[in-house]
């Protein structure tokens, strides 16, 4: 069985990590989609959160599964039997980072390849943060991200309005 893992915060998952999770879907044969639980930076979801959103989110795609992972990605592709990693770029400002990880996860993984798709036209200006942004301050972003966020993030910033 071909397994590709597709990693990230996913905090929240955005339209265009759907987008991508469709696409590696029709590559392999069970994409993992892997929220990192250790990570450096400060999520506005809890991890609970974000595995809710993203199972709610992928119900359409039969063979994904969504899946949390602490420590190194190489070695959750190993435990796995994973032979690829799927990573989305948007723009070229992505890929001086994302290849570095590559060669990373490459030295800590022999048997593991990272696979670069590109954002198409209408996610290419996406990211996680812009949506937190624009919804913080009463933006409409329910076109930019599947239903359930939507509502989660609603949720959440009414509910910070009503503490403050």
């Amino acid at each position: 069985m071909n397994i590709a893992i597709y990693p990230g915060t996913f905090d929240p998952v955005t339209n265009g990590h759907l987008h991508i999770a469709e696409r590696a879907c029709k590559l392999f044969d069970q994409v993992i989609i892997a929220v990192a639980n250790d990570n450096y930076k400060d999520n506005f979801f809890s991890l609970e959160e974000r595995m809710t959103m993203l199972g709610e989110s992928t119900k359409h795609l039969p063979n994904a599964v969504v899946e949390s992972f602490s420590g190194l990605l190489a070695d959750f592709a190993r435990e796995k039997q994973a032979r690829a990693i799927i990573r989305g770029l948007r723009a070229i400002s992505d890929f001086e980072y994302e290849m570095q990880m590559a060669a990373m996860n490459k030295h800590l993984n022999q048997e593991l390849e990272t696979i670069f798709l590109m954002a198409e036209g209408d996610y290419a200006f996406l990211s996680s943060s812009m949506i937190k942004q624009v919804a913080l301050i009463g933006g409409c972003v329910s076109d930019m991200v599947p239903a359930v966020v939507d509502r989660f993030l609603k949720e959440k910033y009414q509910a910070s309005h009503q503490n403050s």
